[in-house]
């Protein structure tokens, strides 16, 4: 009997891919599942690309939040979700690359519970501050941290923002506070109102209060300036190159041995959602850098960052709070 039950199962595992070929994929709504709450960067992008896939496809794309744990739920939901082509993970290069090094048990294992399918957007931080710190620059930024060791703040909404902080610090010798949430929209809440003075964002999240004047824009945390806050200076520019390695990317990933055709044509229908006039003036608004590619060159950078931010997250010394 448990010879029999074996070979079912094998059975079975060799149809799924047969079946899956012959059907007109997708014939039923997609479930995005976003490990972060609505109101940020993370959930603006799924809700751009699912319209436009559902455009191309027909099918409805439900975006499905699943917000805690710095992502590590809503990351832990879709590795354990059915391989079919039905499920998608909204790929966060906090939660996929850092985590695992923060947290002792994160909940998943990115190289192995994953498959991955395209990416969607390569965007360097900001660090953005409240107009009451007296400062423009960088520079001015860590000369005046030093004459106030541990009374500034800064906030995250991730691992990724987090990380952000840790390198500022090391950078300058300098002693922030961390103060970590739950989403972009309760950290942002509490620096307009002067209850942390830093953030380390993804610039949808920012970009709005910033040209309000609600906010300052300190640095970018890239090589390049970004169109959305021409008026920033990049960290190189401002002598820090050290910091112009902090890229945010979004994309798309799906459950580990979800079928190769599925993966292929889900890649094809968000790089050509990403071409698309409408959504790039969309992404641009937000300050999100469109940067599309194959499933294999993202799933490299995926096995390529999670080991460079191991070593980083090592030398820092950071734990999840």
């Amino acid at each position: 009997m448990k010879v029999f039950l074996r070979m079912l199962v094998v059975l079975c595992s060799l149809a799924a891919p047969l079946a899956f070929a012959a059907e007109s994929y997708p014939s039923r709504p997609i479930r995005f599942i976003v490990p972060f709450p609505p109101g940020g960067g993370t959930d603006a992008f799924a809700r751009i690309i699912g319209v436009k896939l559902a455009e191309l496809w027909g099918q409805q794309v439900i975006v499905d939040n699943r917000p805690g744990a710095q992502g590590n739920i809503g990351c832990a939901v879709a590795a354990k979700a059915t391989p079919d082509g039905y499920t998608l993970l909204l790929a966060h290069q906090g939660a996929l690359t850092i985590n695992p090094h923060l947290y002792s048990n994160a909940g998943f294992n990115t190289l192995r519970d994953f498959a991955a399918v395209a990416r969607g957007t390569e965007t360097a931080m900001v660090l953005v501050a409240h107009p009451s710190v007296p400062v423009k620059s960088l520079k001015e930024l860590a000369a005046y941290a030093k004459q106030n060791p541990g009374k500034l703040t800064f906030a995250s909404t991730a691992s990724g923002q987090q990380m952000a902080g840790e390198l500022f610090k090391l950078a300058t010798a300098t002693d922030l506070v961390h103060v970590p949430y739950k989403g972009a929209g309760p950290a942002v809440l509490d620096l307009l109102a002067g209850n942390v003075t830093l953030m380390f964002s993804n610039p949808t999240s920012v970009v709005p209060q910033v040209k309000a004047g609600k906010l300052r824009a300190i640095a970018v945390l890239g090589k390049t300036r970004n169109e959305a806050l021409p008026g920033a200076q990049t960290a190189v520019e401002a002598g820090y190159p050290e910091l112009a390695v902090v890229l945010e990317w979004y994309g798309v990933a799906a459950p580990a041995s979800t079928p190769r055709a599925a993966i292929q044509k889900l890649n094809q229908g968000v790089v050509r959602a990403l071409g698309s006039s409408d959504v790039i003036e969309r992404m641009q608004a937000l300050g999100q850098t469109i940067s599309p590619s194959d499933s294999d060159t993202f799933a490299k950078q995926i096995r390529d960052d999670f080991d460079r931010w191991g070593k980083v997250v090592k030398a820092s010394g950071a734990k999840a709070e």
